[in-house]
């Protein structure tokens, strides 16, 4: 596999120089600065590429060109921005970049209550606690109907957890949530979330899938020509959130909307933390099943904590090798997928992939690290995780 790192363009913590250091082959990057809906231009490509190319990088995977809420609800500005979303990737191809990911969940993208909680080892690592998300659903969002999504018990103890919170408490709960976490598309007040909240009042999970279904429709011809790869990005966590339905969050989600829209142009990002999450995900089944429509790759690790809700689980983000995920058999199958696509010649035979989602270690904990990409944690994860593909041999040793 093609070892990658996401980069934040020039406002990132990580030095891009240093990354020869790591050990790292290629750029996983977006324009972030662009909103949603609108164009990516020929010249804003070029900037960035340059810059990559100033390193001796290159831009080998578009993380995310963001689908707009209008997108997803079909909302007044749809067919404006499938017009843009499709000369974005016209104005791409034409730079040589080929592999596309992008998500589908509704107006919050991956989420997590706390961006530091404290480990045992003294480093720290994202987390997602029911409970905080329970607080602020009920108490600070103070949603409509949200107690229908949690047991009496629940409410009762999300409320005393609410009386013992600080201001600070509640502002840095409230801003972990919506206040936009590296690599979202969209930074929320909680006005605007609850205008989005309405948007999506006639839209359950059936009308959201075809509503996916609708945008590859559009979108894959394009991509098709042009020889590029969309990939979709797991729900993060692989649960609903907000009384909004989220409908990339298994395998059999997967399988579903790869069928309807089967070609080539239509992929998946397998996220082994997102789809992890859940207790019933077999990372290995997925890519037996599916491996050929995997175009990218997300190795990092999840620990689900005791206690929590079975449906909706509270996890950590655990070190690449110490989650719930079998990250050595993950490895071994995907790089199984990559000597079968060399056997039969496909170009694309190699995956990218990236680290993701590191703990903060030694230098990240002083340093104002991104939350989810510290410079250590990730770089740890990139040489477990290398060691492992040494260890298998290549590509070629797996027929």
């Amino acid at each position: 596999m093609k070892q990658c790192w996401r980069w934040f363009g020039p406002a990132d913590t990580v030095s891009l120089g240093d990354l020869h250091q790591v050990g790292v082959e290629g750029i996983v990057t977006a324009l972030h600065h662009i909103p949603p809906g609108e164009v990516w231009g020929k010249s804003s490509i070029r900037e960035r590429i340059e810059i990559l190319s100033s390193q001796s990088l290159g831009w080998d995977v578009v993380e995310s060109l963001p689908v707009s809420e209008d997108i997803k609800t079909k909302g007044p500005n749809y067919t404006a921005h499938i017009d843009a979303y499709l000369k974005s990737l016209e104005n791409l191809a034409s730079f040589g970049i080929k592999t596309v990911c992008y998500n589908f969940m509704p107006i919050l993208d991956w989420t997590r209550t706390d961006l530091r909680a404290r480990q045992s080892h003294g480093g720290t690592a994202m987390l997602f606690r029911l409970l905080d998300f329970a607080v602020f659903d009920l108490f600070i969002l103070k949603r409509p109907g949200a107690s229908t999504d949690y047991s009496q018990g629940q409410q009762e103890a999300a409320a005393e957890h609410y009386k013992s919170l600080t201001s600070d408490a509640k502002r840095d709960l409230q801003n972990n949530i919506i206040a936009g976490l590296p690599g979202a598309n969209d930074t929320w007040t909680l006005e605007q979330v609850k205008v989005q909240l309405d948007r999506y009042k006639s839209i359950d999970a059936s009308v959201l899938r075809q509503n996916l279904i609708d945008f590859l429709s559009a979108v894959t011809p394009t991509a098709e020509r042009l020889g590029m790869r969309l990939c979709c990005h797991p729900d993060d966590p692989p649960f609903n959130l907000l009384g909004l339905p989220r409908v990339m969050s298994s395998t059999e989600d997967y399988a579903y909307i790869l069928n309807e829209i089967d070609t080539h142009a239509n992929g998946a990002t397998l996220c082994t933390g997102s789809l992890g999450v859940a207790s019933a995900f077999d990372p290995v089944s997925f890519v037996t099943r599916l491996g050929h429509r995997i175009h990218f790759a997300h190795l990092r690790n999840t620990k689900r904590l005791a206690g929590s809700d079975p449906e909706r689980p509270d996890f950590f983000e655990a070190a690449h090798l110490e989650g719930d995920t079998d990250m050595v058999a993950t490895i071994k199958s995907l790089m199984k997928e990559e000597a079968r696509r060399r056997q039969s010649g496909r170009e694309d035979w190699e995956i990218p992939m990236r680290p993701d989602h590191g703990q903060e270690l030694l230098w990240d904990l002083t340093n104002n690290s991104m939350p989810g990409y510290p410079l250590i944690g990730r770089m740890r994860g990139l040489a477990e995780l290398r060691g492992i593909m040494a260890a298998f041999g290549g590509a070629d040793q797996h027929t």
